[in-house]
């Protein structure tokens, strides 16, 4: 056990610790949403990942994204593999740089209990979305988190038992409402804090799930 690790221990209590540290999570994109939302978790304790995006660190990125100067041209599943392990180096971690399809999407994540939709294009979110609704497993999905100034509509939609949308339901991208940092973060910010009271229970509150 890392020092870290000790640490996180003080604050959950090792029986706590040691349920978050049994969750697998799948993350599908590791841009604004999915490298946000990653580095929350891995700072709540969770240590086995799986994270699935094709695409590259772009300066364009750095804006909103867990990404830093010098990893632009990086393969993003690699580079956030390294500023995860520099949370915590016993991390597990698998990375696939693939474009997710309907013909893998319903393999990618079949070993995780959690899925995290942290996708762009609306017809990928809706592809994650529609393959593991029917699978039980906790999913947690995203949408209206552009622009800035009314974060406070940023909200957990609980939609049904295991499937929860985070975001204001509105304030989609648009070159007029582009995505910042407040609001991306704010929203990948709450997919982790989903993920953790699913798996750990609300402070003081019956875990969820029992």
């Amino acid at each position: 056990m890392n020092e870290f690790v000790k640490a996180l221990s003080m604050i959950f209590g090792p029986e706590d610790l040691a349920k978050i540290q049994r969750v697998r999570v799948g993350i599908a994109g590791a841009g604004g949403l999915g490298s946000n939302c990653a580095q929350f978790l891995a700072r709540s304790g969770f240590q086995n990942f799986k994270i699935v995006d094709f695409d590259r660190v772009e300066y364009s990125n750095l804006n909103r994204q867990f990404f830093f100067y010098h990893q632009v041209g990086e393969a993003k599943v690699e580079a956030l593999k390294r500023n995860l392990l520099q949370i915590n180096p016993d991390i597990k971690l698998d990375v696939l740089q693939v474009q997710i399809h309907p013909g893998n999407i319903g393999s990618l994540f079949e070993d995780c209990h959690a899925v995290v939709e942290a996708l762009d294009r609306p017809e990928y979110k809706k592809l994650v979305v529609e393959s593991y609704l029917p699978s039980g497993k906790l999913l947690v999905a995203a949408s209206g988190l552009a622009g800035w100034g009314n974060t406070d509509q940023i909200k957990v939609h609980r939609v049904k038992e295991h499937f929860f949308l985070v975001g204001d339901l509105v304030s989609e991208v648009q070159p007029h409402c582009p995505p910042v940092a407040p609001g991306v973060v704010i929203t990948a910010a709450k997919q982790a804090d989903v993920v953790l009271s699913y798996f750990l229970g609300k402070c003081g509150v019956k875990n969820i799930d029992s």
